[in-house]
């Protein structure tokens, strides 16, 4: 009876977690779109600030999921996804304001959001229902085909493009001599963060392509 019950609540939970975020990513593309039409691609970043921000921070919770077996995800494939756009959100385009009118905002916003908006209806649903439509599972295991090149040369791209302005801000860095005898420089460290993306993109693509294999073959099987 206890068994059954903690099986209903992480149901509930994982319902209500999914719906909610598919909320804040749906919000975030139509401002997107809306905005890109109405006034350029100058002030997208303006319009869906805080709702990416909301909804990205939120991913930290899969984290947790998978850490506790709430879900099966493994966290080596979850964490550097989560970190690396959790990077951008915060370590770039919050922290360097001058990054934010880039049109390669634009590519990143609308690739995260339709990326996410299909695997959040697509867990959604599967945790709500019990199963997922099989057109929505062509689309999660699919679309990243496209989606992930777009994000990912948005993701370094933006990088790239905050380079100098971390260069001279010099935001974050730590300089000698300290009470804790350690130094770190800001921009180092993103052109190491540059360097992990070169090994980093090729092996997840590829781990994604075996999901794909996997999840579309069970499904024929079915």
């Amino acid at each position: 009876m206890a068994a059954q019950f903690l099986l209903l609540l992480r149901r509930l939970y994982l319902t209500l977690y999914n719906w909610t975020v598919l909320f804040g990513w749906l919000k975030v593309l139509y401002l997107a779109v809306q905005t890109l039409r109405e006034s350029g691609h100058e002030h997208v970043y303006d319009a869906v600030q805080r709702t990416l921000q909301l909804a990205q921070t939120a991913a930290l919770l899969e984290i947790i999921h998978g850490l506790v077996g709430l879900v099966r995800s493994p966290i080596s494939a979850t964490l550097p996804q989560i970190g690396s756009r959790l990077y951008l959100t915060w370590g770039i385009l919050w922290s360097f304001p001058q990054t934010q009118s880039h049109i390669l905002v634009t590519s990143l916003v609308i690739s995260w959001s339709i990326t996410e908006i299909i695997r959040y209806s697509f867990f959604g649903m599967k945790e709500a229902l019990g199963f997922a439509p099989s057109w929505l599972l062509w689309l999660r295991y699919s679309t990243f085909l496209l989606l992930y090149p777009t994000g990912i040369a948005s993701e370094v791209g933006l990088i790239y493009v905050a380079l100098p302005y971390i260069k001279a801000s010099e935001k974050y860095c730590i300089r000698m001599p300290n009470q804790w005898n350690f130094a770190f420089d800001y921009f180092y460290g993103t052109i190491v963060v540059l360097g992990i993306y070169v090994p980093g993109s090729p092996h997840m693509y590829s781990y994604m392509l075996g999901q794909r294999k996997r999840a579309l073959s069970k499904s024929k099987r079915e």
